[in-house]
């Protein structure tokens, strides 16, 4: 038996998976990955922890499930994308890793969009600027850290990191540099002026060559095979972001059908062969798995994780009673809204998040439905954006821990009126990871060929046409809402401004 393992490195947890050439899974471990957070919006990670971890993940699948490192064929990575992971000049960590739910850098981004920066950026990279790029952590470093910031040998991102650390070799792969504000989209390739344009033309040299998702970047050494049980010589590819395994997994292969991913962030991709000119809406644009073409998308951390939160704050309670509870409402019937900006905003730098609505009449059932609601509305403001760059959209594909809520799924069809697709691959980035895997070693010729093998059944969620006029009435609330409190946002700091 061969087997191809792909390694996952999320928010929360890393994964490792063991897959066959048909994408079937055989086995998932998994560690936990604590966010170190020493000073409010700080979100960082140790990278020698974020090692061992790895380390032991790849050791427990390959021990839980009988696999000789003999037998692991190829090796990819899936990661998080954005945030900030430093070698000094002698290839060791530099400090803590700085993720891309960070905010520190609140002050730069906020200065850089008065001085309309993002506006010239835009033509070159198709990025926003926002404080969990590299190239705003970067410059936080830069005023904050000086002496960290002469020492820096490499800038990389979580998988970068991790594929060095199995191989020995730097890279930085496509997929997710190619989102980077330090990249051309036109190009492909690094550009001085950008980095001068920012303040940071020190790093250049610091950049590892760029490397696709597919290519061979190096091979475990004896060193790595003597920790994991992995074979030294195995080869490793470049790898992919994590929304680019997410869409593939998804089945997403034409404009014609969406991608939504329900997790901590709220992001919705589509599909496009070229770049176009003169958009409504800045769309963020990253290089795709299959060269030639582009994951176009718009993304914030609005999604599925304030109902962790939530529920946290209640104590023990099952997603089961949650849905129970919600669905023993009319559906859109409360006037309770919760705005879901508890890690970050779609609607302006600095938003938090709350109900509003409330009265002595409502439970604790109307304010989980307005959780609930909240997030599907906050995919919304992406989603409906997205449909007019994608305007011949028929369906709507589904991935994340949300999708196990036949509720929270209806009422995601019910508010766009688009059929929703479930997949059932449930670890994405694994998967995503082992394809890359699979095509580097010549088993695919390309992730196209590779999606058309895997072929997993799904669940059709057809819309409520009745529901849908009160859930977009709704909506509409909601919307003003948003609006009304980033005018209040405004105004307090107009007013901090003023005291200073």
């Amino acid at each position: 038996m061969e087997y191809w393992l792909g390694i996952d490195c999320g928010g929360t947890f890393l994964k490792a998976g063991l897959y066959d050439s048909k994408g079937r899974e055989y086995g998932i471990s998994r560690q936990p990955l604590p966010v170190i957070s020493v000073c409010p919006g700080w979100a960082e990670r140790d990278m020698d922890q974020l090692w061992s971890a790895c380390v032991e993940t790849i050791a427990s699948v390959l021990q839980q499930h009988s696999v000789r490192g003999e037998q692991v064929k190829g090796i990819g990575i899936s990661a998080q994308g954005k945030g900030l992971f430093l070698l000094d000049k002698q290839n060791q960590p530099l400090g803590r890793a700085i993720l891309s739910s960070d905010r520190r850098a609140m002050d730069i981004v906020l200065a850089w969009q008065r001085d309309k920066l993002p506006e010239w950026l835009y033509p070159y990279t198709r990025q926003t600027l926002w404080t969990g790029h590299p190239v705003s952590l970067l410059r936080w470093v830069k005023q904050h850290e000086p002496e960290r910031y002469q020492q820096i040998g490499s800038v990389m991102m979580a998988h970068d990191y991790l594929r060095f650390c199995l191989t020995g070799q730097r890279g930085c792969e496509e997929t997710n540099i190619s989102e980077s504000n330090l990249y051309c989209m036109a190009t492909g390739k690094y550009e001085s002026a950008l980095a001068a344009r920012l303040g940071i033309e020190e790093v250049m040299d610091a950049l590892p060559p760029i490397v696709g998702s597919a290519d061979v970047c190096g091979s475990v050494t004896e060193q790595v095979a003597k920790l994991t049980g992995l074979a030294a010589g195995t080869p490793v590819v470049g790898g992919l972001f994590d929304v680019v395994s997410t869409a593939l997994c998804a089945g997403i292969q034409d404009e014609n059908t969406l991608n939504a991913v329900m997790g901590t962030w709220a992001v919705t991709s589509g599909l496009a062969s070229q770049l176009l000119d003169n958009e409504k809406h800045p769309y963020v644009y990253g290089r795709y798995a299959d060269a030639g073409q582009y994951l176009v998308h718009e993304a914030s951390p609005t999604s599925s994780a304030n109902l962790e939160w939530v529920t946290k704050q209640w104590g023990d309670i099952s997603y089961e009673e949650i849905n129970d509870a919600i669905e023993s409402l009319p559906k859109a019937g409360s006037d309770v809204l919760f705005i879901p900006f508890l890690y970050g905003s779609n609607a302006g730098l600095g938003m938090t998040a709350g109900f509003y609505g409330l009265q002595s009449l409502h439970q604790k059932a109307h304010l989980l439905q307005a959780v609930y609601e909240g997030v599907v509305f906050s995919h919304m403001v992406h989603l409906n954006r997205m449909r007019e760059r994608f305007s011949h959209v028929t369906s709507l594909k589904v991935t994340g821990g949300p999708t196990q809520s036949k509720v929270w799924m209806q009422m995601l069809a019910d508010i766009s009126g688009l059929p929703v697709e479930l997949s059932p691959v449930e670890e994405t980035g694994c998967l995503g990871a082992a394809l890359a895997a699979l095509v580097g070693g010549g088993i695919y010729d390309s992730f196209a060929e590779a999606q058309i093998h895997l072929q997993p059944s799904t669940v059709v969620i057809q819309p409520d046409r009745q529901a849908q006029a009160a859930y977009q009435s709704k909506f509409q609330k909601y919307q003003f809402l948003v609006e009304a409190l980033s005018g209040f946002q405004d105004r307090c700091a107009a007013l901090s401004t003023d005291a200073l």
